[in-house]
């Protein structure tokens, strides 16, 4: 997923300052990585941890995650999900 304008847009964000833009679209993105690490993460071994994070480039952590990981697409759409009835519930308070 792309985190740009037009997911701003989509959100109804289009109101908020131009200056808290792209800082929020960072913070929209780091926070889900984080997240979706959390939940990756708990299904796996430590051997498993160490071995993923070996790995070079998003190819190969896919591919990597397929085998290992099978539903990590669902996870990371239950993670995006949650952040976007989020923001919609804080839409408000956002573009202030």
């Amino acid at each position: 997923m792309q985190f740009d304008e037009n997911f701003l847009r989509e959100m109804g964000l289009s109101a908020m300052p131009a200056d808290k833009k792209q800082d929020f679209l960072n913070y929209i993105q780091e926070e889900l990585e984080v997240r979706i690490g959390e939940r990756i993460s708990k299904g796996l071994t430590e051997a498993q941890l160490q071995e993923f994070d070996s790995l070079l480039g998003t190819e190969e952590a896919a591919k990597w995650l397929e085998k290992n990981r099978p539903d990590y697409r669902e996870i990371v759409n239950q993670c995006v999900e949650e952040m976007k009835q989020a923001i919609e519930k804080n839409r408000a308070e956002l573009i202030k």
